[in-house]
């Protein structure tokens, strides 16, 4: 009975002492797998903190820029102000801005000439999200002066070579009645990179184009209708205005005009083609670091690293298909004006309707004739 109680009592002991053991030598371990999956919780978690915060950052780093008022006050009495300096009441503080509506004068130099062949203006109502892009055409007539020398020129395309994108903000200004507030100056080069970095783009050319010119190595042949179309293939239906062919019986080259409208034709090809590089290059925002190096190698422009960051953030919602108005300025090219040939001359009234109903007014209030400042053949 003695040995039994013992044995019993060194039964219980051992029994309590593998009660214990067990705790310490059966501690739970994660398999390879489960330790990986553990490994990828904790960098998504911490992954997905990083893209809050930076984005949390962006929205409060990108501020609305600021602009400054070129709109001049219209004073119809004494603008003198009171006794306790606020403003006369006689004075007219013109035109009200619409809230965070920004204009942009959009340029590409020729490769030759140095002249901006192409030209456009685009405003963006960042609240609404709509925007009204409007190509100038090259030869748009204007009474041009030259700072250099006080010379006088009469085609648009030629005041930034005279007068520099300062000179050439202010003409395209005084055309429209309307405030240019940046700048944006891209080179060809940064154009053919961009559009390969989307990798390349489609696109429905609207005409034959058949051009060769080799003092500007440039070859162009393209068949009209829908293709893939590279960076270098985008910059030569950009650039294409004319075809050229071999007269044997002259034995020299000649060329007659791609569009049956001239180069109203092609502005229209520039815009098309532009919507859809931006277009293609906004559904790909993971590439917006490579897009942003594109543009510090490619562009000159006065706008700020604050003002970069708003408008990008801001053009990731915007929708191309209802947002988007784009429009010519309207008016004759077969006009000669002080001797040059081939002048376009505005017409005001189109032009009027067309800066009030396409989005290019980034006014509360309608832009007026005496606002415009148009050169007129008669």
């Amino acid at each position: 009975m003695a040995q039994r109680g013992r044995t019993s009592k060194s039964t219980g002991s051992r029994v309590a002492g593998s009660a214990r053991k067990p705790t310490r030598k059966k501690k739970r371990t994660r398999s390879p797998l489960g330790r990986l999956a553990r490994v990828l919780y904790c960098m998504l978690v911490a992954l997905s903190a990083v893209i809050v915060v930076t984005y949390a950052g962006v929205r409060i780093a990108a501020r609305p820029p600021e602009v400054a008022d070129h709109t001049p006050a219209s004073n119809d009495g004494d603008s003198t102000a009171g006794a306790t300096g606020s403003p006369a009441a006689s004075v007219d503080p013109g035109p009200q801005r619409k809230d965070q509506t920004y204009t942009f004068l959009l340029v590409a130099s020729d490769q030759v000439s140095g002249n901006t062949d192409t030209m456009m203006v685009l405003t963006y109502d960042t609240v609404n999200q709509t925007a009204g892009l409007v190509s100038l055409p090259r030869d748009t007539m204007i009474d041009g002066v030259k700072d250099s020398d006080g010379s006088h020129f009469y085609k648009l395309n030629g005041t930034y070579a005279y007068n520099g994108i300062e000179g050439l903000k202010k003409e395209v200004s005084q055309i429209l009645g309307i405030p240019i507030d940046f700048y944006v100056k891209v080179n060809t080069r940064g154009f053919v990179k961009l559009v390969d970095a989307i990798g390349g783009v489609d696109f429905n050319v609207p005409v034959n184009m058949n051009y060769e010119d080799p003092t500007q190595d440039l070859y162009i042949h393209f068949n009209k209708g829908m293709q893939w179309l590279s960076g270098s293939d985008a910059l030569k239906v950009a650039r294409c205005r004319q075809n050229s062919y071999y007269d044997e019986a002259a034995g020299k080259w000649k060329t007659y005009d791609a569009y049956s409208n001239a180069d109203i034709g092609r502005t229209e090809t520039q815009r098309s083609l532009l919507t859809a590089v931006l277009k293609k290059a906004l559904s790909q925002p993971q590439k917006l670091p490579t897009y942003y190096d594109i543009f510090l190698e490619n562009v000159q422009t006065d706008l700020s690293a604050n003002d970069l960051l708003y408008f990008a953030e801001k053009a990731l919602y915007f929708d191309f298909s209802s947002g988007l108005t784009t429009s010519v300025l309207p008016g004759d090219g077969t006009v000669t004006y002080h001797g040059w040939t081939y002048c376009y001359e505005l017409y005001p009234d189109q032009l009027l309707e067309l800066i009030n109903t396409q989005g290019i007014n980034p006014y509360t209030t309608d832009i007026t004739a005496d606002m415009l400042t148009l050169a007129q053949k008669n």
